[in-house]
C-alpha cells in the first residue's frame, strides 16, 4: 500500500515538474519572440487626427473641448467628439452589415497579422482613378510566393501624401466627381475566399474607387464586410514598408455596438 502511494506521489511530482518544464519552455518561447521583434522597426500606419481632416463627405466634423486645465486644476483634460469613422479607423462587419460583428467582438487574434502590400502607387501617379486588378495581385504572387493565409493584405497608392486635405483627397472635378483609387471585385473575391485574408486597408476614404462612391455606390465595402471581415481605411506611411515580410500590428478600442472606430495600425518591419 505504501509502495503504491510513493509511486502515485512521484507520478503526481513528476507531471508537475514536466508541466512546470512546458510553461517555462513556453514562457522562453514568447520572450525570444519578443526579443526578435523588439530589434526591428516599427512604422506608424496611422495618420494622428484632429477637427480639420479628411472624411468621408457626410459626417460631421469632430470638435475638441477642453475640460480641465494644468493652470486651473493641476491637470489636463479633454473632450472628443466625433463619428466612429474618423481618421485612420476600422470598419466593423456591422458598418454595413445588420446583426454582423461589432468593433468590440473582433477577435483580439485578428489584430497580430502577417502584412501583404499590394503596391500600385506608380500606376496610380499615372492614373488617380486606377482599379487594383487581378494581375496585380498575380505579379505579387510571382515575385513572392503565394500571398499567407491570414493576412492583413493593404493596398499602396500613395494616396496618403495628400492628407490632410479634404480637397486633395477628394480630388473632385468640376462636375464634383470624386477621382480615387479603389479595389475591385475579382481581387476582394479572390484575397478573401482563395487566400483567407483576415482583413484589408488602403489609404484612401473608401473601398470603392471616388467615381463609384461618387454617385452612392459602396457595394465593395458592403461585399467585404457582409462576408465578416473588419477593414482599416485611411492608413498611411505604406511607402516606408516592404511588400512581403512585415507584421502588422492592428489595434482600436473596444465601444460596445460600435460600427467602427479610429485605430492605431503598426507595421513590424524586416
Amino acid at each position: 500500500m505504501l509502495l503504491a502511494t510513493c509511486l502515485a506521489l512521484c507520478c503526481a511530482l513528476g507531471g508537475i515538474a514536466f508541466s512546470a518544464h512546458r510553461a517555462s519552455a513556453a514562457n522562453d518561447d514568447l520572450m525570444d519572440a519578443y526579443r526578435v521583434i523588439a530589434g526591428h522597426t516599427f512604422v506608424d500606419l496611422t495618420h494622428a487626427f484632429d477637427p480639420g481632416i479628411a472624411h468621408w463627405p457626410g459626417f460631421p466634423k469632430e470638435t475638441v473641448r477642453t475640460l480641465y486645465t494644468y493652470k486651473k486644476d493641476g491637470f489636463l483634460a479633454q473632450m472628443f467628439c466625433h463619428v466612429g469613422q474618423w481618421g485612420t479607423h476600422v470598419d466593423a462587419p456591422a458598418h454595413f452589415a445588420p446583426g454582423n460583428k461589432t468593433v468590440d467582438q473582433i477577435d483580439p487574434k485578428q489584430m497580430l497579422l502577417p502584412l501583404v502590400i499590394l503596391d500600385v502607387h506608380d500606376k496610380v501617379a499615372k492614373n488617380p482613378d486606377y482599379i487594383l486588378s487581378m494581375k496585380d495581385v498575380r505579379a505579387w504572387e510571382a515575385r513572392h510566393g503565394t500571398i499567407p493565409q491570414g493576412a492583413f493584405i493593404a493596398m499602396r497608392t500613395d494616396w496618403s501624401k495628400r492628407w490632410p486635405s479634404e480637397t486633395a483627397m477628394e480630388n473632385k472635378d468640376a462636375k464634383g466627381i470624386a477621382h480615387y483609387p479603389g479595389w475591385s471585385m475579382p481581387v476582394l473575391k479572390y484575397l478573401y475566399l482563395e487566400r483567407h485574408a483576415v482583413a484589408t486597408g488602403h489609404e484612401t476614404t473608401d473601398t470603392d474607387p471616388g467615381v463609384l462612391a461618387s454617385h452612392g455606390d459602396y457595394s465593395l465595402e458592403s461585399w467585404l464586410l457582409h462576408q465578416g471581415h473588419y477593414q482599416i481605411e485611411m492608413l498611411a506611411n505604406l511607402d516606408r514598408v516592404p511588400e512581403y515580410g512585415s507584421l502588422a500590428i492592428v489595434t482600436f478600442p473596444k465601444p460596445r455596438g460600435g460600427s467602427g472606430f479610429p485605430a492605431r495600425v503598426i507595421a513590424i518591419v524586416p
